[in-house]
């Protein structure tokens, strides 16, 4: 059996918008190190390796950046979807932006990456208790989840999907994280571990079309999860 595994990172290897923790980041340099590890994330490169380390990084197979719009292995560049948000649609946003009722703005409410735009009603610049402020509320009135709804029936040919704690992922559609399985031999069984895995998330459409999926609920669970592969002798 060729295991493949395939992590999302803000919430799965690491706490959101942070750092993986030092003895996690010992065991699963050792299980990259074993197995066919590959990364699918929201988040651009240098971020990526903010979050899990340079020595991570350079021991996954391929790190499929911006929801598998920018691929890179190691410093290797594969390619790059290149793409923009209409104008009809960044107008359309930018009016949710003002009507919003939450209190808070911080600024770079709209962030371009290869394929896709991260949209954030509070924006990328807040602190972590903004960012806590803005998740507590996002809970009690589902804002982003409203935001994504509207959108994709007025944008068809465009998909919103809530990502993380505070952002919305916007891309054409079929540019989600699911792209990434055409990359995969069909005789590969592919396991994907994200916290988004909900209908609407930005794990979503990768959990539907890959062999096996764990929902994460934060990242210790995920070394949970891995240890006890390695005791089924699933992972080596």
């Amino acid at each position: 059996m060729n295991n493949k595994f395939i992590f999302d990172v803000d919430g799965t290897l690491t706490p959101s918008r942070g750092t993986i923790d030092q003895d996690f980041c010992v065991f699963f340099t050792t299980f990259c190190t074993n197995n066919d590890v590959y990364l699918v994330t929201g988040s651009d490169k240098e971020k990526t390796i903010e979050q899990i380390s340079e020595e991570v990084y350079s021991l996954v197979k391929r790190s499929y950046q911006c929801n598998g719009n920018d691929v890179w292995e190691g410093e290797k560049h594969i390619r790059t979807n290149e793409w923009s948000l209409p104008e009809d649609a960044h107008k359309w946003l930018s009016i949710k932006l003002s009507e919003s009722d939450f209190y808070l703005r911080t600024g770079l409410h709209f962030e371009h990456r290869p394929g896709m735009v991260n949209f954030s009603i509070v924006g990328r610049n807040a602190t972590r208790e903004q960012r806590a402020e803005y998740v507590d509320w996002d809970i009690r009135f589902e804002e982003r989840t409203d935001i994504a709804y509207n959108f994709n029936l007025l944008f068809p040919e465009l998909e919103a999907k809530v990502g993380g704690e505070t952002g919305i992922d916007i891309s054409p559609k079929g540019f989600d994280k699911s792209q990434i399985v055409k990359d995969f031999d069909p005789e590969d069984t592919l396991w994907f571990f994200g916290d988004r895995i909900d209908e609407g998330g930005n794990d979503y459409p990768l959990a539907q079309v890959v062999d096996h999926y764990r929902h994460i609920m934060k990242w210790n669970n995920t070394w949970e999860y891995l240890t006890w592969f390695q005791e089924q002798n699933i992972a080596n």
